[in-house]
């Protein structure tokens, strides 16, 4: 029985050397230039990378990974568990605007890994030479372009000694409420969730073979959870083809990522909420009648709030194309858990709600004025996998229907944090009445309904005005309901301190640039949707200029950081000078 992804990587090179594993898509276009890796190939490029930090007594050390989009950051990282050390996937810096917070974002993680060695592709290692200046902790650490390491050096690889508590990876938190955190992310977490996104996506022997092995298409970065655990991982745990592109390729055009689904036809594929939107925005009747998504079976969406009016408008737009409504994947997970926690049931249409009852009694989610501002289900826990909603003071569980913190157990949850003793011991080594523990403690609030899971928000962010519970996300969704030029998923919600009144609610949206004549009606008709679904009189309501709300590496709002920029005057104001 395979114990780790070594294992399986050693199996599919051996009974299918030539199929292919990955599939890179160097333009992010079908008919541009494309590479590709065969498991036979993979397996060699791997153990000859792993055979080279073998060779320098690196394992049980941590190697940071830095490398553009493609397929040589796999062989890397797969590479690094060949050699029985700790990988430590990274953002290399790039372009000009987003050098400053790539470089301490590395900063921050080279000293917390204390990494001995870095990984990448050659012009990262190149441009990293460049950079002793503004990086002063690459002293003594050694830098190395895995494509210069020769084949010939599989030939000295040795199978690791790895159990199942051998940590793997840290997986480096997005960071939306604090600073990043190394997750200790071991072979077993690895394997158990692995076998929990295959049931639960339905990945089964005889789909595989229905699909002919063609089970993924995936523009997600690679050095986050959802991009590396779900297309990437799975596939290698599968012994199945994944086609892969750049996240900015897609970001420059959507409907990069529709014409690849059209032409691969894979069977699973997805993105947070906010890559659905960026498809309806960049449609176009053309587009549409070229494309067929009919066998398109899993869409999963999460990693953000799952909008229900986007799930609409997404089947709406391409059900002439073949897409069901019943692809529709809401799902739910987080680094802690090492990646899926719920997931939807597959064939079966998203599972919408309307309100929820917190501990106190009082309503959480409001009565919803229409199916757009339903919350929507992230399905239910995988098999092993044990999800209570609890109360985070009292660590009692909770009845179905009330909201609470969502706390989960099972072989998924990971080891802890990275040298964060007492982090740990909060988060991962929680105790509740009548359970076996320990449990995670997620920071995210929930509810369950017929054993489904309602994800509303996250503990830190909410809001508590005049005694009642608010939840940010779904001021925002108010928000952005009331005005084309809003930007989906682009609105941050938070409270204020204001002396004598106590806190009050702000709210932040980006707006289009086509609407900057209209900033005062937009601005009146938030104030009226948040207080006609919520009761609230809003303090102040701001619009920013497109792409200047704070956001993770995984596209999660930043509410706190855009606080502390309204609270500062550092916003990028509609009708004020643009940022850079």
């Amino acid at each position: 029985m395979a114990r780790s992804l070594v294992d399986l990587l050693t199996l599919h090179a051996s009974r299918q050397p030539d199929r292919t594993a990955y599939r890179y898509l160097v333009t992010g276009d079908c008919d541009g230039e494309i590479q590709d890796i065969s498991y036979a190939r993979l397996a060699e490029r791997s153990r000859a990378i792993a055979a080279w930090l073998q060779e320098r007594g690196l394992a049980g050390s941590r190697v940071m990974l830095l490398y553009p989009p493609g397929i040589e950051f796999i062989c890397g990282y797969l590479g690094c568990l060949s050699a029985g050390v700790v990988a430590v996937p990274g953002l290399p810096p790039h372009g000009r605007s987003q050098n400053h917070r790539a470089l301490l974002r590395m900063k921050r993680l080279i000293a917390d890994a204390d990494a001995q060695v870095i990984l990448g592709g050659r012009e990262v290692i190149a441009a990293l030479a460049t950079m002793a200046e503004q990086l002063p902790e690459l002293a003594g650490i050694t830098c190395v372009a895995t494509e210069d390491i020769p084949d010939e050096a599989a030939g000295s690889w040795r199978e690791p000694d790895l159990t199942a508590d051998s940590v793997a990876f840290l997986q480096y938190t997005s960071g939306s409420t604090s600073a990043p955190r190394g997750v200790m992310v071991t072979h077993g977490n690895l394997m158990d969730n692995e076998r929990v996104i295959t049931e639960r996506m339905g990945h089964t022997p005889d789909v595989i073979e229905e699909y002919g092995h063609e089970l993924f298409v995936s523009w997600l970065p690679v050095y986050h959870d959802m991009g590396l655990i779900g297309p990437v991982l799975n596939a290698a745990y599968l012994g199945v083809t994944a086609t892969l592109f750049s996240p900015l390729h897609f970001l420059q055009r959507p409907e990069r990522w529709l014409t690849a689904i059209s032409r691969y036809r894979p069977h699973t594929s997805g993105g947070p909420n906010f890559a659905y939107e960026l498809c309806l925005k960049h449609i176009t009747p053309e587009l549409l009648d070229t494309l067929d998504l009919s066998r398109w079976k899993v869409a999963f969406n999460g990693a953000e709030p799952v909008r229900a009016a986007t799930l609409r408008r997404f089947t709406d737009t391409f059900s002439p194309a073949g897409f069901r409504r019943e692809a529709l994947y809401p799902c739910y997970g987080l680094a802690e858990a090492t990646l899926i926690v719920t997931g939807s049931s597959v064939h079966a249409p998203p599972t919408l709600a309307t309100t929820a009852t917190a501990p106190d009694g009082s309503a959480t989610a409001p009565e919803a004025r229409s199916v757009d501002a339903a919350a929507v289900g992230s399905g239910r826990p995988g098999p092993g996998i044990t999800l209570v909603i609890a109360d985070p003071e009292r660590q009692e569980e909770l009845p179905h229907g009330e909201v609470g913190e969502i706390w989960v157990s099972g072989a998924s949850v990971a080891k802890g944090y990275w040298r964060n003793a007492l982090a740990t011991r909060h988060t991962f080594r929680a105790g509740l009445a009548g359970h076996e523990g320990p449990f995670l403690r997620t920071g995210d609030l929930g509810f369950l309904r017929d054993g489904e899971l309602f994800v509303t928000g996250r503990l830190k962010d909410l809001m508590v005005i005049e005694g009642r519970n608010h939840y940010p996300q779904d001021l925002e969704l108010s928000a952005e309901m009331s005005h084309w030029a809003l930007r989906p998923g682009c609105t941050a919600a938070f409270s204020v301190d204001v002396a004598g009144e106590g806190e009050q609610p702000v709210v932040v949206a980006e707006t289009a640039p086509e609407a900057v004549g209209e900033s005062e009606k937009i601005i009146d008709l938030i104030r009226g949707a948040i207080g006609e679904a919520h009761g609230l009189p809003v303090r102040d309501v701001v619009l920013v200029h497109p792409g200047t709300i704070p956001k993770t590496s995984s596209g999660k709002i930043q509410r706190r950081a855009t606080r502390a920029a309204y609270v500062d005057g550092t916003l990028s104001l509609v009708g004020g000078p643009e940022t850079s």
